[in-house]
């Protein structure tokens, strides 16, 4: 156990001091939000040659301290809150997920991306983000580079929205309401979604997050899915994918406890900084395997993919804020 601690701190510290650096960067710039800078940063310094001494810690944050991050993502939800939705809102929050993933993968199984890049796109773009990229990755025991580039489309594309939805809110003759639904049901990463719609102010903001947040209460399922098809499809004797991975169990516990239960505002506060520092360190270090010459020499197939994806969700959102 010491040994495994000794080999895996020098990357947790790295990883570490970049969330700091993050934050710093989304203080100062409010318009960038903290993940996203974080991906930003892990992208930038994985161009560099790092030392091997590194890789143990770096491979332990995008995957454990990534499933930590999302079972603790799960206190945000109140399933209280989402049904003041209404069945409509709430239909069309999860019909835009279900379609924006079986296209994405659709798409990206008709283009031969590699490996389960397909469903990692199609996780990223449809539910939450990098988030829902590293739960996948996650279920699925997909390797780090498998999931880089689907982190670095999801966070290029949720970073155009934040400028090019905005202008769109009066040609498209939408309120401030319906704004805050399009922008949380078609943008990817919640800090993404933050960073977009309070440009409208908050009324747009608080739709905005309830409907974003309706669409991340899908990742349990989605995840479990996905981890049970992968495990009909294993073969030999290798190991498969768990049922139903622990961390997703832990994700729905949380959320039954912050519904069902009077959690103490401190210890949500507290389980908040905690699961945006340590999402912050996992996508930090999943960054960082993304190589840039090689997504722009033979990685143009995935930016088909994500690009087109990003449309579908912002298409399907905008029917789905017209139809409710």
């Amino acid at each position: 156990m010491a040994m495994t601690a000794t080999r895996v701190l020098p990357g947790i510290v790295v990883c570490a001091a970049a969330a700091l650096a993050a934050w710093a960067l989304a203080t100062a710039v409010p318009a960038v939000p903290l993940l996203t800078a974080a991906v930003a940063l892990g992208i930038l310094v994985g161009q560099l040659p790092l030392p091997a001494a590194l890789r143990p810690g770096l491979g332990f944050s995008s995957r454990r301290l990534m499933r930590i991050g999302v079972v603790l993502l799960g206190l945000k939800l109140s399933l209280g809150d989402i049904a003041e939705l209404g069945w409509a809102a709430i239909l069309g929050a999860v019909a835009v997920v279900v379609l924006t993933f079986v296209i994405t993968w659709a798409l990206g199984r008709l283009l031969r991306l590699p490996g389960d890049q397909p469903l990692l796109i199609a996780a990223g773009f449809s539910i939450c983000g990098a988030s829902a990229i590293g739960a996948m990755s996650g279920a699925l025991r997909a390797n780090d580079r498998d999931a880089a580039t689907p982190v670095a489309l999801v966070t290029l594309c949720g970073t155009l929205a934040i400028a090019v939805l905005p202008p769109l809110q009066h040609p498209l003759g939408l309120d401030a309401e319906q704004f805050g639904h399009w922008v949380g049901a078609g943008v990817h990463d919640v800090g993404q979604v933050v960073a977009t719609a309070q440009i409208a102010g908050p009324a747009a903001l608080a739709i905005a997050l309830v409907i974003k947040l309706t669409r991340v209460i899908m990742l349990a399922p989605m995840v479990a899915v996905a981890a049970a098809v992968e495990r009909r499809r294993g073969e030999g004797d290798g190991p498969r994918p768990p049922i139903v991975p622990l961390f997703v169990v832990g994700f729905v516990a949380a959320v039954l406890i912050r519904s069902f239960l009077p959690v103490p505002d401190e210890v949500l506060h507290g389980a908040d900084l905690l699961q945006t520092a340590l999402l912050a360190m996992a996508l930090f270090a999943l960054g960082t395997a993304v190589r840039v010459r090689e997504l722009v020499t033979t990685g143009w197939r995935a930016l088909v993919v994500g690009l087109g994806s990003w449309i579908v969700v912002a298409l399907l959102a905008l029917a789905a804020v017209r139809l409710s």
